[in-house]
């Protein structure tokens, strides 16, 4: 859960600037950050929050989600 005081709150515009390059040089598109927070992505969703009219989510959040999606990998690593 995002903790509004100890947490950076951005955007999923904001929120894509702090991500990886992928193809053709560009960062993942703020809708894709949508999709991880509504559908998810292998079982994990990426935490929300409401702020007035904008749906944002924080840094802190990204690392629990991508911390999550590499545990899920190490597991499948493990078992092959």
């Amino acid at each position: 859960m995002i903790d509004l005081k100890s947490e950076t709150i951005v955007s999923f515009t904001e929120a894509s600037n702090h991500l990886p390059r992928r193809r053709a040089s560009k960062r993942p598109h703020p809708a894709t950050l949508y999709r991880w927070a509504s559908t998810g992505l292998h079982g994990i969703k990426l935490e929300t929050l409401q702020v007035g009219g904008t749906l944002c989510t924080s840094i802190e959040a990204l690392q629990r989600f991508f911390d999550k999606l590499s545990e899920i990998n190490r597991k499948k690593e493990k078992s092959v």
